[in-house]
């Protein structure tokens, strides 16, 4: 069973060293209290629940699944303790609005505490999770009533929330979207329709699940612009208490669970509305709108989740190398010795660790940063630096959603390789790690639809002021890393990388003027080269940070030095691959196209 060691100290040098939190988030209006002292304790807190409650239950959580019959789904042994204990302890409520019982501390707090939840059990996170949504979505587009009625339960945990889209002929393409509406004589509305691949569905661990559901309106116009958001709940609340009786039911069912290559632990349940009462959220129409609430703080969440399984995955490959003995590594064979050599001295696991190292580590750098923008968002909405930072973010989503993602699936399955036979056994756990791992690049929108909303839409905000300003923020941090003379032949592979971001945005910019075909054609590429950059930029900021660290803390010197190995080994082994994505970027959808259907 897999071990685990929440990296602490890792984002401790994030948030003092690099990202400087305590001078940035914790002097924002409302967050004077988050120091970074406050913040250390609650992520020590979250580590300790996650070793001691989530890591115990997730491998036989994944082998026992979850349980369907007669209409009702059941949860793995020890989900129903854990999600008790996880609520009662306080974690749902971290970063909600005090008004409606939540601790009013930043988002990258909860982030961060996320993070760790995943590495203890992704399936157990997508519970909570999701609730985080729906939360947001009532808040930003609720009445005051629904307000009043949902909120407080989905902070404090004892109701769950769900996002309701999929359709059995409605996938990513929401105007296909069948589900109906009709008015009813109370106010509300009846509901008829069924969704699939919607998880946290049904469960044993709530009283009441609050599904949010997009729906057509019967004088609804065609396509995406007739889509209207609903909550309906697995169970009606009272009118005037709030609460929920047994025999408070809603007319939705579930038709099924999956049975799924992974999170099996997480129930992914067919539901049925079968005429279920449900109340409108936002305008007539306006669902597309309201559920981008839902989407891009669920799109975040995904980013995090890569990095917690990406994390213990690491760390047990690293603990298995150290140990785990086998030949003569090169550079000792002509030594005499009583034990092969421990696995980690030979240079292809090495590689195999390196990478593992740099690409966890990068991916965890990427989303703290861009969760202290989701803090500023938080604290001053309708300032300039607000909207600011609103707008880096929606640049920025699609990147760190599908480049974290597909970085996850690569680390868990190196972590199953340096494992070798072992790792493809259920009881390591490492197998375990790579199938969850599998879903991050498919849900909340596929990886592929994501770099399409990057090149036709977020490239092209504000008429590309908001690419051009962070484009502007790496030169910026070019320009920083180089006064330090060290790192100059790092500094010029992050300029060349650059350099190919900018010449493939021209290109795209170009292509956005009636060439769809290969705009489409070098989304994917674009967007792997965007999150190289990025990570790129990252691990300069980290490692002028470790540059000045092991000179202030002597004590630190191999926590530095291995941070600039690590930059190093990016900058020479890694970044390099920018240089191909940009080519196959220029291609456009040359040689994509060029076979017809028969030929394949």
């Amino acid at each position: 069973m897999p071990s685990f060691d929440a990296p602490i100290r890792e984002l401790r040098f994030l948030l003092e060293d690099v990202f400087r939190f305590d001078e940035k988030t914790a002097k924002l209006p409302g967050f004077e209290d988050a120091t970074l002292d406050v913040v250390m304790a609650i992520l020590d807190g979250a580590a300790t629940f996650v070793h001691e409650v989530l890591v115990p239950i997730n491998l036989p959580g994944d082998k026992e699944g979850c349980h369907f019959s007669d209409g009702t789904v059941r949860t793995p042994h020890g989900y129903k303790a854990a999600y008790d204990l996880y609520c009662t302890n306080g974690w749902p409520s971290l970063a909600s609005s005090p008004e409606w019982g939540g601790q009013g501390l930043p988002p990258s707090v909860a982030l961060m505490v996320r993070e760790f939840i995943a590495s203890g059990s992704m399936s157990f996170g997508m519970y909570a999770g999701l609730s985080q949504g729906a939360y947001r979505a009532i808040l930003a587009h609720g009445t005051d009533e629904l307000k009043a009625t949902y909120l407080p339960k989905l902070v404090d945990g004892s109701w769950t929330g769900t996002m309701c889209l999929t359709e059995p002929d409605s996938g990513s393409d929401l105007s296909c979207l069948r589900t109906r509406a009709e008015p009813d004589e109370q106010g509300s509305y009846r509901i008829t329709g069924t969704k699939i691949f919607i998880s946290g569905g049904d469960h044993d661990l709530t009283e009441n699940i609050v599904h949010l559901v997009l729906a057509r309106l019967p004088d609804a116009p065609p396509g995406t612009r007739g889509i209207t958001l609903f909550v309906v709940p697995k169970r009606i609340p009272d009118s005037a208490t709030g609460e929920v009786a047994p025999d408070s039911d809603n007319l939705v069912s579930t038709g099924a669970i999956e049975h799924k290559m992974g999170i099996r632990a997480s129930a992914t349940a067919v539901l049925n509305f079968e005429g279920a009462r449900g109340w409108m959220i936002g305008q007539p129409n306006g669902g597309l709108r309201a559920m981008f609430t839902m989407m891009n703080s669920s799109r975040i969440g995904v980013a995090v989740q890569s990095v917690g399984v990406s994390e213990i995955s690491y760390q047990n490959a690293l603990a298995y190398a150290k140990e785990r003995r086998q030949g003569r590594a090169p550079g000792h064979s002509g030594e005499q010795r009583a034990t092969p050599d421990a696995i980690i001295d030979h240079p292809d696991v090495r590689r195999a660790l390196l990478t593992m190292k740099v690409l966890v580590e990068g991916i965890r750098a990427l989303y703290v940063e861009s969760a202290m923008l989701l803090d500023a968002r938080a604290s001053q909405p309708d300032s300039t630096e607000g909207e600011a930072a609103e707008s880096r973010l929606a640049l920025l989503t699609p990147v760190l959603k599908s480049f974290i993602s597909d970085c996850a699936v690569q680390i868990t399955d190196l972590g199953v390789q340096v494992h070798g036979g072992y790792g493809y056994v259920h009881e390591t756990g490492m197998e375990h790690l790579f199938r969850d791992a599998r879903i991050v690049p498919l849900y909340e929108g596929t990886n592929g639809i994501q770099a399409l909303d990057l090149v036709t839409r977020k490239i092209g905000l504000e008429n590309g002021r908001v690419l051009d300003a962070w484009l502007a923020s790496i030169d910026q941090v070019i320009a920083s890393a180089s006064n330090i003379e060290a790192l100059w032949h790092l500094v010029s592979a992050q300029r060349r990388a650059v350099q190919h971001l900018r010449d493939a945005t021209d290109a795209l910019r170009a292509w956005s003027n009636g060439n769809e075909l290969d705009q489409a054609g070098a989304a994917s590429d674009y967007l792997r080269l965007f999150g190289l950059v990025a990570m790129g930029a990252v691990w300069l900021r980290m490692a002028e940070a470790s540059s000045a660290g092991r000179e202030r803390e002597p004590h630190l010197a191999s926590f530095h030095n291995g941070k600039i190995g690590a930059a190093t080994f990016y900058f020479q082994r890694l970044l390099p691959e920018s240089n191909w994505r940009f080519d196959s970027v220029m291609q456009g959808a040359r040689t994509l196209m060029t076979l017809g259907c028969a030929e394949f």
